[in-house]
């Protein structure tokens, strides 16, 4: 059942409003989502984009966080992301993008990824997206904004924020739609990737 005052709401061009303390859902990767950093692993110095139709995800949360990795002098660097975690989610025509500059004798390189199109969408479960930037049309059902990281009910119960107390938001259900996002690192349980097509570009070939 949705409340008329707290569930079903629809935010033009959603910018992930909710994290004051850190600038800052949609899309891919696997591994396993634990660890007391956003992501379980170090990053790598090169962020991706994504795009997709519609991203359906049961169980949300989202709240703030930094990502931990290196940058292109082997540096040690954080990058301030928005952590969106869904129980399970399903995600129409997907498109991830990676671009590598100076690659020697070659230039830049694009790593472009598609899948999801047709009937029969990504499937993603405990899937969690560490988002620098994102756009999209949002809706969500049963929505509490303002619960305390640590203390969310709805999202997947495996996650450890890094600060407990940390602002965050929790709904029943979060529905994407024409999505852009700029995100560091995704992780899943499991990632199921319909009509999975990778190919290499030569230049810049981005999602967006």
């Amino acid at each position: 059942m949705e409340s008329v005052a707290r569930g079903g709401t629809r935010w033009k061009r959603f910018a992930v409003v909710m994290v004051p303390s850190v600038a800052a859902t949609a899309a891919i990767g696997v591994a396993l989502s634990q660890g007391a950093l956003a992501a379980s692993f170090s990053v790598s110095g090169q962020s991706f984009k994504v795009t997709t139709d519609k991203l359906v995800g049961n169980g949300f949360v989202q709240y703030g966080g930094v990502d931990v990795g290196v940058d292109s002098k082997g540096k040690k660097a954080a990058h301030p992301v928005a952590i969106s975690g869904f129980k399970n989610a399903t995600i129409t025509n997907m498109c991830q993008s990676v671009v590598t500059p100076d690659v020697p004798l070659v230039g830049t390189i694009t790593l472009q990824l598609n899948a999801g199109g047709g009937d029969t969408p990504v499937k993603a479960d405990n899937l969690v997206l560490d988002v620098a930037q994102l756009e999209t049309d949002a809706e969500f059902k049963n929505i509490n904004i303002g619960v305390a990281a640590g203390s969310q009910s709805k999202g997947p119960q495996d996650l450890k924020p890094q600060d407990p107390s940390a602002f965050a938001q929790e709904a029943d259900q979060a529905i994407l739609k024409d999505v852009k996002q700029t995100a560091w690192a995704t992780t899943a349980g499991t990632f199921k990737l319909s009509g999975l097509s990778m190919k290499l570009h030569k230049g810049k070939k981005e999602c967006f």
